[in-house]
C-alpha cells in the first residue's frame, strides 16, 4: 500500500518561494514548511519576510529579491545555498498587475508587468535549474500563472499576456529539462480572496464577478494547498508541462 503521507512529504527538500511577503506567497511558504521543506522566503519587502521567517523558525530563511534583476536573482540563490543548500523546489509566485483599459495602458505599464511576471519568472527558473543541473539534483519548478493566461480578464492586458507567456514558458522548460529530472508545471488560480482585493469583492461589482464562478464563491489560499503539494512533492513525479487550474470552474463557464 502506498504511504500517502510519504509521497506528499518534502522532508529534505529546499524550497524557494518568490513573492513570499504577499498573501499567497506566505501561504505557499507555510505549506511547504509544514510538509518538511527548508524554505527560503524571497521578496522585496524584507520586513514582512523577517516576520514570516521568525514565525516559521529554524527551517526558514529570508533573502531580499527583486526578480527583475538578474544580479539580485543570483545573490538570492547564493544566499539560499549558504543557508540550506541547492534549491530543488522553486515556486515562482512574484507578480503584479496594472488595471487600466488597453488604450490607456502606457509602455511603462506594459514593461513593468512583463518584467516581473514573465521575465522575472524566466530569470528565477533558469537560474534555479542551472544550479540543480550542476548539482545533479532533480527538482520541481512551479510557475504561478492564472486563469488570465487562458481567458480574458478585463482591463489587465499586460497581466493576461504575461500569464499566457508564462504557461508557454512552462511547457518549453518542461520539455528541455525533463532529461535532467527537473519538472516544470504551472498552477493557475482563479480569483482568490486576499486582504488586497477583499474590499472589491464585497462591492456590487465584485459580487457580480463571484456570481460568474460556477461554485459561487471565491477561492481561498487553502484551496491551493493540495495542488501545490502535488506539484512540489513525489506525488506529482510523472507530471511535467502541466497546467493545473484551480478556479471553481470559472474558466470553463459558458460564455
Amino acid at each position: 500500500m502506498t504511504d500517502t503521507a510519504q509521497i506528499f512529504s518534502l522532508s529534505g527538500a529546499v524550497a524557494l518561494v518568490t513573492g513570499a511577503s504577499g498573501a499567497l506567497g506566505s501561504h505557499f511558504a507555510r505549506v511547504l514548511h509544514a510538509a518538511g521543506a527548508r524554505v527560503v522566503l524571497a521578496a522585496r519587502r524584507t520586513d514582512a519576510l523577517a516576520a514570516l521567517a521568525a514565525e516559521l523558525g529554524g527551517r526558514a530563511a529570508a533573502v531580499p529579491l527583486d526578480v527583475t534583476s538578474a544580479e539580485a536573482v543570483t545573490r538570492a540563490f547564493d544566499a539560499a545555498e549558504s543557508a540550506f543548500g541547492v534549491c530543488d523546489v522553486i515556486v515562482n509566485n512574484a507578480g503584479v498587475a496594472v488595471t487600466r483599459p488597453v488604450l490607456q495602458q502606457t509602455e511603462a505599464d506594459w514593461d513593468g508587468v512583463l518584467d516581473v511576471n514573465l521575465r522575472g519568472c524566466f530569470l528565477v527558473a533558469t537560474e534555479g535549474a542551472r544550479r540543480m543541473v550542476a548539482a545533479r539534483k532533480p527538482g520541481s519548478i512551479i510557475n504561478i500563472a492564472s486563469i488570465g493566461g487562458l481567458r480574458i480578464l478585463s482591463g489587465v492586458a499586460g497581466y493576461t499576456a504575461s500569464k499566457a507567456g508564462l504557461i508557454q514558458l512552462t511547457r518549453q522548460m518542461a520539455v528541455e529539462l525533463a532529461r535532467h529530472s527537473i519538472r516544470v508545471n504551472a498552477l493557475c488560480p482563479g480569483y482568490v480572496e486576499t486582504p488586497i482585493n477583499a474590499e472589491f469583492f464585497a462591492s456590487e461589482a465584485g459580487q457580480a464577478v463571484v456570481k460568474r464562478v460556477p461554485q459561487r464563491r471565491l477561492g481561498r489560499p487553502e484551496d491551493l494547498t493540495g495542488p501545490l503539494l502535488l506539484l512540489a512533492s513525489p506525488a506529482g513525479a510523472h507530471m511535467t508541462g502541466a497546467t493545473l487550474v484551480v478556479d471553481g470552474g470559472h474558466s470553463v463557464n459558458p460564455l
